[in-house]
């Protein structure tokens, strides 16, 4: 059964009874004598077209005038037609019998091809003045005494979107199709007029009352006719509402619309409102059930394909339909996504026990294949794509690149004082102590602000945005899928580096971008990422093939963190060596204090970022994510040989605590297991 059941896209319009149109004849010289039958033609095609019936019918030999004019006035109605267009062609005279032959020009929808024929008209003198023989066949010829126009709209089944095994993503769930059979309604108006009234789309979004009534007055009268399609939730009022509804008609269908997984990135479907038809266009009209969100949405014309429309001549019981002409439709296509169905999975139950909204995106290195997209708790904003983040010390091999690219090498030896004024501004380290001097590579594993900001106030100006860009920070990506590439600001002076160093001072960052930026340091090219295989999903910005020097020293950087470092509870054997860094950040945002908790690390199969807005311990999670299980809380790592860091003097820095008082721009790491959300709400 298809969700998306639309027609054609209706433009509405006003067409005044006194407009005044121009009908060309057939020569130039065309003489409207007394004694012609064409002033009568001229006359009739003029009344009807612009809506005065009645004038129409007193042109014709019609008994019943009242007939007459209803089966003209019936036409657009009958048809939901936004014009019609009446052109006389030629008029041949017999004695004092004529024929009139003109053009029908009906618009049945804004952008679609009109419906253009040709019909005839006779023509008889009576009393010094001619009578057009009424007969249904002027309508079409086709048209037959009894019978109506209807259009039939035979609407292809939605395509799927798949994971990259091309195996479907959605699954079939108990579904209310809300419509009408058109000939049994008492007063139509009044039926749709309520059903809207009723039908509260999310955001106060509301159905086209006016052309869903076009629909149904222009529908096959016997058919029924689905106007509303509604995936049934636990405790739902809304269709016990509608029930109430005089007219309406419901069928229970169990239809292929709710995401398996990754809900933000593979959409939901919804009504087709005012304005979400203003984004997908035609073919599509209210009533329809079309992509609202995601690849649903971005997608909607090739998974919903276009339906196939006839205009036809039937009886009232539907027993006799001929058909006057027909658009072919286009067959939908599924979209094939580069989501993994074995990794999707282990994402949400990483993040499924969290307390707070949290996101994490996984990223294959060597193509840029998005394999994973996990929100959880973020009421349907897709902030592992989207989302705005200030990345604190998860920035730090971004800095560290630099540092490497510019001559500083990883043992550089290097202070890591608690807290550092750089420039006039004061950095601080997440653990809120001094480590003892060491080098930058043992200060980069746990997480030394100090030695970051203080080694990269000596950069050159662009040295940091150079770094950023190499990683695909700040970038317009392109590609089909939104998201967002990060804002990393150029540093002016030495207090502006130090704050760009660390991950502050105005920087901004995605889940997806630092999961870009880990794989780039796990494959040695950075590549943008995307999502889906087909259609082939293209980014705009170029692979960036990074140094193998400076990237080699930064693999080795990035994988002590993990061994011995800020970010050791990742440090799992389960599928090969983890290599990243973890770090928790304060900063201010509508003068409240906020955090956010970053891991962003790699392992030889993928490169993922972990973002929760809230004090966790985000290495933790990663352990749960890349084990597929929940870790027992892990025994104390022991430092390596000869380094007890913060005891003897000249043997290591110290390693972050616990216990430390939160600093400006980032804050230490709690030791307790993320703890389960409440339930949340299904929604309609």
């Amino acid at each position: 059964m298809s969700m998306n059941l639309r027609g054609r896209s209706r433009a509405r319009r006003t067409i005044s009874a006194g407009a005044c149109v121009v009908l060309v004849g057939g020569s130039a010289s065309a003489c409207f004598a007394e004694r012609s039958a064409m002033p009568a033609v001229r006359d009739f095609l003029v009344a009807w077209e612009v809506g005065n019936y009645k004038a129409a019918a007193g042109h014709t030999t019609g008994t019943d005038k009242a007939q007459v004019e209803a089966a003209l006035g019936g036409v657009r109605g009958q048809l939901d037609a936004a014009a019609l267009k009446l052109g006389m062609i030629k008029v041949v005279k017999t004695g004092k019998t004529a024929t009139a032959k003109f053009s029908v020009k009906i618009d049945l929808g804004e952008n679609g091809e009109p419906w253009t024929y040709t019909s005839l008209m006779h023509l008889l003198q009576t009393g010094g003045s001619w009578k057009i023989r009424w007969d249904p066949s002027i309508i079409h010829p086709l048209l037959r005494s009894g019978q109506r126009l209807a259009v039939v709209t035979q609407v292809p089944s939605r395509a799927s979107i798949q994971d990259q095994n091309s195996r479907s993503v959605l699954k079939a769930v108990p579904a209310d199709l809300v419509g009408v059979i058109p000939g049994e309604l008492k007063d139509p108006k009044a039926t749709i007029d309520q059903m809207v009234k009723t039908t509260k789309i999310e955001g106060g979004r509301r159905l086209d009352g006016e052309r869903l009534l076009g629909r149904v007055q222009s529908a096959p009268p016997q058919a029924f006719l689905p106007l509303l399609t509604l995936q049934r939730a636990g405790g739902d009022t809304l269709i016990e509402r509608l029930r109430r509804v005089d007219g309406l008609r419901f069928k229970i269908v169990n239809a292929p619309i709710q995401p398996q997984f990754a809900p933000e990135v593979v959409g939901e479907l919804g009504a087709a409102t005012a304005d979400r038809l203003q984004q997908v266009g035609a073919p599509y009209q209210p009533g329809d059930t079309i992509g609202v969100s995601g690849l649903q949405l971005l997608m909607q014309r090739r998974l919903a394909g276009t339906p196939t429309i006839e205009v036809v001549a039937q009886d009232p019981a539907g027993s006799s339909v001929t058909t006057l002409h027909s658009w072919p439709g286009h067959d939908p296509v599924p979209v094939v996504t580069t989501l993994d169905r074995k990794i999707q999975p282990r994402a949400d139950q990483a993040l499924a026990d969290v307390k707070y909204p949290a996101s994490l995106v996984v990223v294959r290195p060597g193509t840029g294949d998005v394999l994973a997209v996990a929100n959880h708790g973020t009421r349907g904003r897709d902030q592992a794509m989207e989302g705005h983040y200030p990345p604190g010390m998860a920035f730090s091999f971004i800095t560290a690149d630099a540092l490497l690219q510019n001559g500083v090498p990883k043992d550089t030896q290097a202070d890591c004082p608690a807290s550092a004024n750089i420039g006039g501004q004061t950095v601080a380290n997440p653990s809120g102590k001094a480590a003892r001097t060491s080098t930058l590579e043992r200060d980069f594993s746990v997480s030394c602000a100090t030695t970051l900001a203080q080694l990269a106030a000596k950069l050159p100006p662009q040295a940091l945005s150079q770094s950023a860009a190499r990683f695909g920070l700040g970038k317009d990506w392109g590609g089909l899928f939104p998201s967002f590439a990060g804002q990393v600001p150029t540093a002016a002076n030495d207090g502006q580096k130090a704050l760009v160093a660390t991950g502050q001072g105005g920087v901004t960052t995605s889940p997806l971008a630092m999961a870009a930026a880990a794989a780039a340091v796990s494959s040695g090219t950075w590549r943008p990422p995307y999502i889906t295989k087909d259609p082939v999903d293209t980014p705009s910005a170029q692979p960036q093939i990074l140094s193998p020097v400076a990237t080699g020293d930064l693999k080795r950087m990035v994988r002590r963190s993990v061994q011995s470092g800020s970010a050791k509870d990742a440090n799992v054997s389960s599928g090969g060596q983890v290599s990243g860094v973890s770090t928790v950040v304060s900063y201010q945002e509508g003068g409240q204090t906020k955090y956010v908790s970053w891991f962003v690390g790699f392992r030889d199969d993928m490169a993922f970022a972990i973002a929760v807005e809230g004090k966790v311990n985000p290495a933790k999670i990663a352990a749960t994510f890349l084990t597929g299980t929940t870790p027992s809380p892990p025994s104390s790592t022991k430092p390596p040989q000869g380094t007890n860091p913060g005891t003897n003097p000249g043997t290591g820095p110290r390693q972050p605590s616990g216990g430390g008082q939160n600093q400006p721009g980032h804050t230490t790491q709690p030791t307790t297991d993320p703890t389960r959300p409440a339930n949340e709400p299904t929604k309609h």
